[in-house]
């Protein structure tokens, strides 16, 4: 019963951290929409979930510079980002579509905040099976 618990909140701790470098995409993305040249990206999101959970780690995104923020675990590296294909042709050469981007922030913010319940009430439901055995 532990290992099964342990294997599901491993599972569910990866997709949360996927879940929440995808937010970090996205609301760059939506940063930058007026930034001439600015190139979209996302990550397709259950392929990344199979390699974080059927592969051992390796290769995490590394600061390039002395001020730069180290990556959270899990974090993809920037080579298996995918480009967001531009919805129409921009004078500026920027591929952020704001439609888009909020509706794939606002998908993903459900999808993390259901990841975030279901590790709760795993954990909650285990707790209290082990406090209903003891008392037993």
């Amino acid at each position: 019963m532990i290992k099964q618990l342990t294997d599901t909140l491993n599972f569910q701790t990866q997709a949360l951290v996927l879940r929440s470098e995808r937010q970090r995409l996205l609301a760059s993305n939506i940063a930058n929409a007026d930034t001439p040249g600015y190139k979209a990206r996302d990550m397709d999101f259950a392929s990344a979930l199979r390699e974080a959970t059927g592969a051992a780690r390796g290769g995490a995104m590394a600061a390039t510079q002395a001020g730069h923020i180290s990556p959270p675990a899990g974090a993809r590296s920037e080579a298996k980002l995918l480009w967001a294909a531009p919805s129409q042709t921009n004078l500026d050469n920027n591929t952020v579509d704001m439609d888009r981007e909020r509706a794939s922030f606002a998908d993903n913010s459900i999808k993390y905040e259901a990841t975030l319940r279901f590790i709760n009430s795993s954990v909650r439901t285990t707790l209290d099976s082990m406090k209903s055995h003891n008392a037993a």
